[in-house]
């Protein structure tokens, strides 16, 4: 059995922003055509108007202040509200696998590596673009990889699932070393014309490389372990796929986009977060007030404040457990990947860290880290 370390992180960032500002100005034109256009039955109760969002709500209800995403425009427009995406033929790489490949060539780049060191890559993201062939084929073709590559879909848990698979896979010896990618392209399953979620979701591509520790470079951090839980709810759910056409749905059906019970999550999911932090730190000996880093998944700020109080009996720093949301929003699995991205470079040789990531499910993952 090998010790097992991730080696390095890449990250690909879409290159369009839209602020809480212009988000704001879209979503209140859109509720001023939609409530002029059903203003009849508004006034007779049988249909309720839509009401304006705001910055400040946005801002309160979540700490984000912009996102990113791959097309903006289509998501500007109040007549439409969503991306306009064009479809590519088969015979061009999908725009998933794209994004994928800039992010894992970041990653392999930044290790010193190459295609010819990787024996596999693990899809790991909310939603793929297609059922087959698996995202991650077509990802390790265009990188060049001679291997394996097979897709996992765990919602906003799936880079840290991704992860335990990529680990156990290297320490058993049945590959050298493993890309996770999490191409998390979440705006065309994001309900924009919905006040309560409008404003949660950002694109973004995440990559990990999971390898051998005596091949590691300098400054890597050792996997001391990982730990997944589930447990059903359907508090976070998303309907759309491949059975939605035989059910004669309308692809405009709200219950095709994202659609959440925001409080419930709340109340439900931090208090599991934090225990199933505690519970792995203990069968490592580790307690949550000798961790030198928290890389929380970014849904939401209060929540990981929350998470943070749990841990460590006070308010969490900055430092404790950095954010990156405000500038991302919520990125599914990628999020906290990115915090790891770019919240990593002072953790000193001996120190310990954690990634944990939460969401539809439930689903918990968290993987511990010491610095070598």
């Amino acid at each position: 059995m090998h010790r097992v370390c991730i080696s390095s992180t890449g990250l690909y960032v879409p290159p369009h922003i839209i602020s809480n500002a212009e988000l704001v100005d879209t979503f209140n034109r859109y509720a001023d055509l939609h409530n002029t256009e059903h203003a009849t039955e508004i006034a007779a109760g049988s249909r309720a108007a839509v009401p304006y969002s705001s910055v400040e709500f946005i801002e309160k209800a979540s700490g984000i202040q912009q996102r990113y995403v791959v097309e903006k425009s289509g998501v500007l427009d109040p007549t439409r509200m969503r991306p306009r995406l064009t479809p590519r033929p088969d015979s061009e790489i999908s725009l998933m696998a794209e994004i994928s490949v800039a992010a894992a060539q970041d990653a392999l780049q930044r290790a010193g590596k190459t295609a010819a060191d990787v024996d596999g890559v693990i899809c790991a993201a909310a939603n793929m673009q297609r059922a087959y062939p698996a995202m991650a084929v077509e990802i390790q073709q265009a990188l060049g990889i001679t291997g394996f590559g097979f897709d996992m879909n765990v919602a906003c848990s799936s880079a840290t699932f991704g992860i335990e698979m990529a680990v156990n896979a290297v320490r058993s010896g049945s590959a050298r070393a493993v890309l996770v990618v999490n191409p998390e392209i979440t705006s065309p399953h994001l309900a924009w014309k919905d006040r309560d979620c409008h404003f949660i979701f950002g694109d973004v591509c995440t990559a990990i490389l999971v390898e051998r520790q005596d091949t590691a470079p300098a400054g890597a951090f050792e996997v001391l372990g990982t730990k997944l839980v589930t447990s059903f709810s359907n508090n976070i759910r998303n309907n759309a796929g491949f059975m939605s056409r035989s059910e004669d749905r309308n692809p405009e059906d709200r219950d095709q986009l994202f659609y959440q019970e925001g409080r419930k999550v709340f109340k439900e999911v931090c208090p599991m977060a934090a225990e199933h932090i505690s519970n792995h730190l203990a069968t490592l000996d580790l307690a949550p007030s000798g961790v030198r880093r928290f890389w929380l998944h970014q849904a939401n700020l209060a929540m990981n404040q929350l998470i943070g109080r749990r841990l460590l009996g006070r308010d969490a720093t900055a430092d404790d457990a950095p954010v990156i949301l405000n500038e991302f929003a919520n990125t599914a699995s990628a999020g906290s990947i990115i915090a790891f991205h770019r919240h990593h470079n002072d953790i000193a040789a001996g120190e310990v860290g954690v990634i944990c990531s939460f969401g539809a499910g439930y689903s918990i993952g968290s993987v511990v880290l010491r610095r070598l």
